[in-house]
């Protein structure tokens, strides 16, 4: 049984909407029938649904403009899977850069993956160091960062639709990094500094969280609940304590990339929260049910 999220119906086979993830009994299921608020993903201000199959709907009537990840967009094939996109993109990258580093050379290694702050001006670095992380054999990096994007980006993207999060992933990654390494030529000038990894965007995923579903519980190694808000508390302490007591590289690691990316997931998630349908429970990959464990891996400074 399960409880239809629109009219609080008990439903012995509830349907679960693709485009924003909530459970609906069959009088609702339909994403017209409930509000949806994917739809805004579809600029269908009138809040018919278009197929794309039916003539009766034109793009003059319906108002639908087009959109990347709407019907016939270039990157529609994605939609509701960006996630993954970019789960495959990290550890695609992982293995790029053991081969660079192995068969071209540390330098084309450092000028492609790292964002520095010797070249803050190679541009691509602000993307390629949000996917990069340490080189193979390292594991511990890359398994955090893609724990946490596995069991929470999903269900982000369910809320807030593959256009949004992906302006949020890959915004928020640059930005943290930046950020770092802004701070680290501020303080320490002269030095250099350089960063890699996707922590801060998956700590601002974890922010979103935090605002629209506070008591969220996640079940660390799938034994003992937390809720999201002790969680990101936690890392936000971590951070902090580190910063004070050794800088904003302490460990190796780069803390001002965490506290920026946790803020603007914060920030962002309260400036969306009054328009979004919030989570009630946490699954495997961002579906429903008990959910699985969390933690972000360090973002490392180079």
């Amino acid at each position: 049984m399960a409880t239809c999220d629109e009219c609080g119906k008990q439903e012995n086979m509830p349907y679960t909407c693709s485009h924003c993830g909530s459970t609906y009994c069959g009088e609702h299921r339909l994403p017209e029938k409930h509000d949806c608020p994917g739809l805004t993903e579809w600029n269908d201000p009138k809040g018919v649904f278009d197929s794309g199959f039916d003539d009766s709907v034109g793009s003059e009537s319906s108002g639908r403009s087009f959109s990347l990840f709407g019907p016939g967009g270039a990157l529609s094939y994605f939609r509701g899977n960006m996630t993954y996109v970019f789960l495959a993109l990290m550890f695609v990258t992982w293995l790029t850069q053991w081969l660079v580093l192995n068969f071209v050379g540390r330098q084309a290694y450092l000028d492609v993956f790292i964002l520095s702050s010797d070249n803050p001006l190679y541009v691509w670095t602000w993307v390629t160091s949000i996917f990069a992380h340490a080189p193979p054999p390292s594991l511990g990096h890359i398994a955090g960062n893609a724990i946490v994007i596995f069991f929470f980006g999903r269900l982000v993207e369910d809320i807030i639709g593959s256009r949004d999060f992906t302006l949020l992933f890959l915004g928020t990654g640059m930005l943290a990094g930046l950020s770092q390494i802004g701070l680290a030529m501020a303080m320490n000038p002269g030095i250099p500094s350089g960063v890699l990894g996707a922590s801060g965007a998956a700590l601002a995923i974890l922010g979103v969280l935090t605002i629209l579903a506070p008591d969220l519980k996640v079940y660390i190694y799938f034994i003992l609940p937390v809720p999201i808000w002790a969680i990101t508390i936690f890392y936000a302490l971590i951070s902090s304590l580190a910063i004070i007591g050794g800088g904003i590289g302490a460990g190796g690691t780069a803390q001002a990339a965490h506290l920026v990316g946790l803020a603007i997931g914060l920030a962002y998630g309260k400036y969306i929260e009054g328009d979004v349908r919030r989570p009630q429970s946490l699954g495997f990959g961002g579906g429903r049910g008990p959910g699985g464990p969390g933690g972000p891996g360090g973002r490392r400074r180079f």
